[in-house]
């Protein structure tokens, strides 16, 4: 049994300010690609189908694009705790006589979709992002045993009566105790932590939730990871699709296809000068969504519009100088006001600020633009 792992399409995220929309068409159709090599049985999606629980207009169109292209292909697709699981269940007992299995809303009771090959049956369970309140509510004599997310997934699990002699893949959406987040999750302070030992028993646990491609404990444990690059902290993750394939029980391999996004994230540091510099950037990635560090002293007026005409998907544009490694910004009141002269206390106040003094250019205009002021008074 060969079949296709995916999570956290987030289709409809912005990336700071910017749609996605070109750049999430791009990968789906990368990923119908792969399947279409692959030729797998199944296809598994767990969870965070779209990035709102309302998603934007445009993207119900692309998810329907993309379910459409897959429709050879028997689906398994859950909702993560950035969907709504009513909205994501939609027709979904309809769309199951077409192999389009979407899990419903937790109620308690989740049974398996069962597929066939020639070692027997393979029992796919789809249990969708649940939190405790949800458990307690499906099972409430027992609702003094569930204090935790780890408790909710045990009491969860345990009322699946899955039969371990048989092969069983578990589709879930949770965070797993010893998992690396990034900086594109949600995080509840480890609240939502989830023990791994729950899991065991499984001959393969599909995870989503985490955006960085990663095993837990077991390579039968796992979070495939997102198809794009959500923020600045994944900039080093290898972004694939994960393919796995179940023989006889226990036979078990899990194989990784790279994918290629339509722009790449990149972080750059440097002087204003020496980014803008033709010889430093020609040849280079400049359509990348960027992070640029600048190492001036002195802020560069309309920085962000002047780099853009080099690098125009530049999102974030921070500095690194005297001024910002100052480990207190505060700025203290000026002694002496009265004996002071103007130009004096704004040098004061911009040493304060800057952790430098004016330069004599600053200085110069700061004294010719008070007297202006001055004289109009």
């Amino acid at each position: 049994m060969k079949f296709v792992h995916l999570s956290d399409l987030h289709i409809g995220k912005r990336f700071f300010a910017e749609k996605l929309i070109e750049d999430q068409k791009h990968i789906l159709q990368e990923i119908c690609q792969i399947a279409a090599d692959k030729n797998p049985d199944a296809i598994v999606i767990a969870g965070d189908i779209y990035d709102k629980s309302v998603p934007p207009l445009d993207a119900v169109p692309m998810l329907d694009e993309f379910l459409y292209q897959l429709r050879q292909y028997p689906i398994f697709m859950i909702s993560g705790n950035h969907d709504s699981a009513e909205r994501v269940a939609f027709a979904s007992r309809q769309l199951k006589e077409n192999g389009l299995h979407i899990s419903p809303v937790y109620d308690g009771s989740v049974a398996p979709i069962i597929l066939q090959d020639e070692h027997g049956p393979v029992n796919f369970y789809m249990l969708p992002f649940i939190k405790p309140v949800h458990v307690r509510q499906a099972f409430p004599d027992e609702e003094s045993e569930i204090n935790s997310y780890t408790d909710a997934l045990r009491v969860a699990i345990a009322h699946m009566n899955v039969d371990y002699s048989q092969r069983n893949v578990l589709i879930t959406h949770q965070f797993i105790t010893g998992s690396e987040r990034s900086d594109s999750e949600e995080n509840v302070g480890g609240a939502d932590n989830v023990d791994a030992s729950v899991l065991a028993g499984f001959d393969y646990v599909a995870l989503g939730h985490l955006h960085g491609p990663q095993n837990v404990g077991s390579e039968r444990i796992r979070y495939c990871g997102t198809p794009l690059k959500y923020s600045f902290s994944e900039i080093n993750q290898e972004k694939s699709v994960s393919v796995i394939t179940l023989g006889a029980k226990g036979e078990f391999a899990l194989k990784t296809v790279p994918l290629h996004p339509l722009r790449d994230l990149r972080r750059l540091r440097g002087t204003y000068m020496e980014l803008t510099d033709r010889q430093n950037y020609v040849g280079t990635d400049t359509d990348a969504y960027m992070h640029i560090t600048l190492t001036d002293e002195q802020d560069i007026p309309d920085a962000m519009a002047r780099l853009r005409t080099v690098y125009p998907n530049l999102m974030v544009l921070d500095y690194d100088n005297t001024r910002t490694r100052t480990h207190s910004n505060a700025i203290s009141g000026a002694e002496q006001v009265q004996r002071k002269s103007p130009l004096t206390l704004f040098e004061e106040l911009y040493q304060q600020q800057n952790g430098q003094p004016l330069t004599d250019e600053q200085s110069e205009f700061m004294h010719s633009l008070i007297e202006s002021i001055w004289e109009e008074e």
